[in-house]
């Protein structure tokens, strides 16, 4: 009997260690928040690295213990939106876009909305995902893009109506990403367990190399980069479809050519 409500009693309960990274990284976007409010915007960029570092944790955390749960899942998501959706669209606001007035305040409703339609799409699609790649772009990233654009602006002091713009058609653009089905790399077949070339143990020190000398503008450009590559490599196996198409429409008149 004693045995059977201790197995209850663990089925209803959670795991410690993962949920505890999760928590932790919420935490971190909600201070975000509260810096961001504060004026404090640099503090709150940091905040949002911060987070997405605990949050990279947690699911690798889970796998490493087997201790993954259908809650574990759904409190990641709500994390996520706390610290990848409404961290980032406040202080891209706050920062920038309450120069444009209603419009600013929009443009950062629909990256709100657009992570929770990313994060939604995700769960519900996760049995049909493939591991290597994403469809559309993973919430962190463009929290990460944000992030870094205000953190090297705060760097260099840039300010005024040039940089409101880039920060409107960047918010733009990383939302119509996240619900796009543009694929991005997921990185998930880089197992840290297995063995791995000499050439990618260089790659991560210089990364950390150039990344202690200057870690917001290394940051911001990774983001970016990541948060391109989706669209530009799409458009190039475009390219080479209709170049492979326009080869065999080629063969196919010569060969009809000759024929006749």
């Amino acid at each position: 009997m004693n045995s059977i409500v201790k197995e209850k009693f663990k089925a209803r309960g959670i795991y410690l260690l993962p949920n505890f990274f999760t928590l932790s990284a919420m935490f971190a976007g909600f201070y975000a928040i509260i810096a961001n409010i504060s004026g404090m915007f640099e503090q709150a960029a940091m905040a949002i690295f911060i987070a997405m570092l605990l949050d990279s944790l947690d699911g690798r955390v889970a796998r490493l213990t087997n201790t993954q749960t259908a809650f574990g899942a759904e409190f990641d998501s709500l994390s996520d939106a706390v610290s990848f959706g409404v961290a980032p669209a406040l202080l891209v606001y706050h920062w920038q876009l309450f120069r444009l007035g209603k419009l600013g305040w929009l443009l950062a409703f629909l990256y709100v909305a657009a992570v929770v339609l990313r994060l939604a799409r995700f769960n519900t699609q996760l049995a049909k995902v493939g591991k290597r790649y994403f469809q559309g772009l993973p919430c962190p990233a463009p929290a990460g893009v944000i992030a870094g654009l205000v953190w090297v602006a705060s760097d260099f002091s840039f300010n005024g109506w040039l940089i409101c713009a880039l920060a409107a058609m960047l918010t733009l653009f990383l939302a119509v990403c996240m619900v796009s089905n543009v694929r991005y790399r997921s990185f998930k077949d880089f197992d840290l367990r297995n063995n791995v070339s000499f050439l990618t143990m260089l790659l991560v020190v210089l990364i950390l190399f150039f990344l202690s000398l200057d870690p917001s503008k290394i940051l911001f450009a990774l983001f970016a980069v990541y948060a391109f590559s989706g669209p530009i490599m799409t458009l190039w196996e475009r390219h080479k479809k209709l170049k492979v198409r326009r080869i065999r429409r080629k063969r196919k008149n010569t060969a009809s050519d000759i024929d006749g």
